[in-house]
């Protein structure tokens, strides 16, 4: 069964082998026919880009899968094509496709990641016109840059998973960048060690980038102001989707606004009921374009985090929006300890207690990681 082989792989590691996958995918390359591929990589919006593209190709007629992680209660989630999560029946098939492709020391060895990531390229390589790939942890290591693409989507990078990326933007966005195998675009890009980073890659690569206004006409805007209002996009959203329809005008497709209906991702700052927000965002990025979207009212945040994550920083930077947190069990060996989390909210002077069950008279948000709104949905749907 595909679920028991996954949880019998860890989903995180202290150490990557990154010649791993490079070696799978070279053997079994030839099982595979790929259309037309589209990786995204940066550091936040990589989901909701992916959606918005992945979700115009689809109702303009194209066939199109888009890859996104991590899913926030069913694994399906991860695996998108036309319109709908492909169902878990469908996936064992392909789990044994590939399990009879791999040895069985490869099926074993790889990681949790690379193997979900095979298995949906397998699934998505003969159906399909359009595979919007998104990158994990994302870089030119990544498990998702085994495979040949025809364009590079690069959202806001930012600082997160140092371990692996760099200690710094510069180095992060070193390793983001040098994903790219041909062509790329870039959203706006607040550091402009990005941009320096991308440079010395051009000199050194033959590769062609474009910024995403370069690619966007006035028509595109009014559009884009169409669709904002129509769908109630806060501002990052806009980003994303501005990002998206730039690479519609790279690939030479034409498209209404309409197409971008009912385009979101779940857990991008979604509506759970009128009263309850919920955001998958973890890191420092994520907690600002939140505090931009969200800075003319007061919640109460639900929250947790991973140890490894900023969390005085994210809190700091909340507490104009935040009246008080609720801090919510999620049971993960990643979590911070509970009471680093206390002392922190304490000299940061946020009033905090355990979370418990939702008052209809406030005003919530869910926020901290894929973990955290995933324990939240569980108490919220009994």
């Amino acid at each position: 069964m595909l679920s028991a082989f996954l949880d019998a792989k860890p989903l995180f590691y202290d150490e990557i082998d990154y010649t791993r996958m490079p070696r799978v995918y070279a053997r079994i390359k030839e099982k595979f026919q790929l259309p037309k591929v589209i990786h995204i990589i940066g550091t936040n919006g990589k989901g909701t880009t992916g959606r918005f593209l992945a979700t115009a190709l689809y109702k303009l007629g194209y066939n199109t899968g888009h890859y996104t992680s991590p899913h926030i209660v069913e694994f399906n989630e991860r695996i998108w094509f036309n319109g709908h999560n492909v169902s878990m029946d469908i996936l064992e098939t392909v789990h044994q496709e590939l399990l009879s492709i791999l040895t069985q020391d490869e099926a074993e060895a790889l990681s949790y990641f690379e193997y979900t990531t095979l298995l949906a390229m397998l699934f998505f390589s003969k159906r399909s016109d359009f595979i919007i790939l998104e990158a994990g942890l994302g870089g030119e290591h990544d498990a998702t840059a085994v495979f040949e693409n025809i364009l590079t989507l690069v959202t806001p990078i930012d600082r997160d998973h140092e371990a692996f990326l760099g200690e710094n933007i510069s180095d992060i966005a070193q390793t983001k960048l040098s994903a790219i195998q041909s062509s790329a675009i870039l959203a706006k890009q607040k550091y402009e060690e990005v941009y320096k980073s991308l440079q010395m890659i051009q000199e050194h690569n033959n590769i062609t980038t474009y910024s995403y206004e370069e690619l966007l006409g006035h028509e595109d805007h009014r559009k884009i102001e169409n669709i904002t209002k129509h769908e109630g996009l806060v501002p990052y959203l806009v980003q994303n989707l501005s990002l998206a329809i730039a690479a519609l005008n790279y690939l030479e497709i034409n498209y209404s606004a309409e197409n971008f209906y009912n385009a979101r991702l779940f857990g991008r700052l979604s509506v759970l009921e009128k009263n309850i927000l919920v955001d998958v965002g973890h890191n420092v990025l994520a907690a600002k374009s939140i505090l931009e979207s969200l800075k003319d009212k007061k919640y109460i945040l639900v929250y947790n985090s991973y140890k490894d994550k900023n969390y005085k920083e994210i809190l700091s930077i909340l507490k104009p929006i935040i009246s008080r947190v609720e801090l919510i069990d999620v049971y993960n060996a990643r979590v911070a300890e509970s009471t680093f989390l206390q002392e922190t909210l304490e000299k940061l002077g946020i009033e905090y207690s355990q979370f418990k069950k939702i008052d209809k008279k406030e005003h919530y948000l869910v926020f901290g990681s894929f973990s955290v709104v995933e324990a939240f949905l569980k108490v919220y749907r009994g």
